[in-house]
């Protein structure tokens, strides 16, 4: 095997529990496993990251904590009003606090040199500004850089308010001076500006299944017992057609939702008299031992087909029939049969195997292969 001397940059990362946290770890990981020269720039955290080196055979050098503070919620009335008012414009006008994240990437990066492959990741999108604003001609960093990207930034389809016209031309400056954009689904292909579309590759997600043991639960539960886990968007991957249905049938069943958006299901828990439970999020072996005991698991569609969201796979991984609900436009039989124990109509996740980290690992190398 050609050993990789590979650098990755993320904020995200172990023990983060997020998507763009497990993309980075995973990936961290399974490259080190297959033998290559793997180094990690991300916030250091000593007493946790010491241990994860040696057991991974990693090399973690801190990027600095970022010190910029979100806008505090706080307060009533007009006083709230005005802080929700300046937290979005300084979001969408200026990326604050997130901005500050280029800082720091330009500075770890600046005496860092002779790699084989560099893979930024984002989201937050200035993670790769800041790779962008670094790399030159005269100081390339790496061979070849990838810009892994999750949500598409300009073109996204899911968030409430779209980024002012004039990221285009900073979102236009770092697709150049990549040498490769990596998305994880096909779809996302189209939230990116059609000059670039040469450069993207799709590469998915990827877990290493073995990491996960089944636990049998065959013959199913009591009651009809289920769960979501992952975040909400008012209006768009929205609990709220599907919550009212619930909690008016007379049924006995269990609906678990991890999240860390409660506002959205916290009107519905006192009708539903036990019967939604509302966890925080847990770790993710944590959850996937919970989710394996389960009936069946919910999924929330995207708006569009740009975004997809990650958790389909840990779905795919315990096996378990998904009931996928769009918003707007309820299919209340369905509903009614996976309450019966009928899974006809469950949302299929095609081809499992692709989002096995050492299949997912083949493709960003193959990327680097390409430039030699």
């Amino acid at each position: 095997m050609n050993k990789k001397k590979v650098l990755i940059v993320s904020r995200s990362f172990f023990p983060m529990n997020s998507p763009r946290s497990f993309r980075t770890t995973e990936l961290a990981k399974e490259l080190a496993r297959q033998g290559h020269e793997v180094t990690v720039i991300t916030p250091k955290d000593i007493e946790i990251h010491t241990s994860f080196e040696k057991e991974h055979n990693i090399v973690i050098k801190d990027l600095g904590k970022p010190t910029w503070k979100a806008i505090q919620l706080n307060g009533r009335g007009l006083n709230l009003k005005i802080r929700r008012l300046v937290r979005r414009v300084s979001n969408l006008v200026l990326q604050y606090p997130e901005i500050e994240l280029q800082w720091l990437v330009n500075q770890a990066l600046k005496n860092e040199s002779g790699y084989d492959l560099l893979i930024s990741v984002a989201v937050p999108y200035p993670v790769h500004w800041g790779v962008a604003m670094t790399r030159s001609e005269a100081h390339r960093i790496a061979k070849v850089w990838i810009a892994d990207c999750g949500d598409p930034f300009m073109g996204q389809e899911n968030d409430t308010f779209t980024p002012p016209f004039f990221y285009k031309y900073v979102e236009k400056w770092f697709c150049r001076k990549a040498d490769y954009l990596t998305v994880p689904t096909t779809g996302a292909k189209r939230g990116y500006y059609p000059e670039f579309q040469e450069k993207i590759k799709v590469i998915p997600q990827g877990f290493r299944f073995e990491d996960f043991q089944s636990t049998d639960n065959t013959g199913g539960n009591d009651i009809p017992t289920f769960g979501y886990a992952g975040g909400f968007i008012p209006g768009r991957r929205d609990p709220k057609e599907l919550l009212e249905y619930l909690v008016n049938l007379d049924l006995k069943f269990r609906f678990h939702i991890y999240t860390n958006v409660p506002g959205l299901v916290r009107p519905f828990l006192e009708k539903a008299e036990g019967r939604i439970i509302l966890h925080e999020y847990i770790p993710r072996q944590e959850l996937l031992a919970h989710l394996s005991q389960m009936d069946f698991v919910v999924n929330f569609e995207n708006i569009g087909d740009k975004q997809t969201p990650s958790k389909l796979i840990d779905y795919a991984i315990i096996g378990k029939p998904i009931l996928s609900i769009k918003t707007g436009a309820l299919d209340k039989a369905v509903v009614n049969e996976f309450f019966a124990r009928d899974y006809h109509n469950q949302l299929s996740v095609e081809n499992p195997d692709q989002y096995r980290i050492e299949n997912v690992c083949s493709k960003f190398l193959e990327l680097a292969h390409s430039e030699e």
